[in-house]
């Protein structure tokens, strides 16, 4: 699994489990960190929830169980400049 699809992952549950829009948990997730596996072999990712106390507390537990199922995932996943048009600089 990568980052992207992780965030993807955490955000659609946290909408399936407690209702909102993606937007707004995505924004309380906050960034997914990773790690170096020679450094993190058990789990080389994690998230900082930056939403209210419930939110937070939603957002927690959602990562307990995923970081049991993905542990260790690779990076990348995000969404590159279109072909055809130069990047931003």
């Amino acid at each position: 699994m990568r980052e992207r699809q992780l965030q993807d992952l955490i955000v659609t549950t946290l909408v399936r489990e407690n209702g909102g829009t993606a937007r707004a948990w995505r924004m309380a997730v906050g960034p997914i960190k990773l790690y170096d596996v020679a450094t993190h072999p058990h789990c080389n990712w994690s998230a900082t929830p930056r939403g209210t106390v419930p939110e937070n507390a939603a957002i927690e537990g959602v990562l307990d169980h995923v970081r049991g199922a993905y542990p260790v995932i690779m990076p990348g996943g995000r969404a590159s400049p279109r072909k055809g048009r130069a990047a931003r600089s």
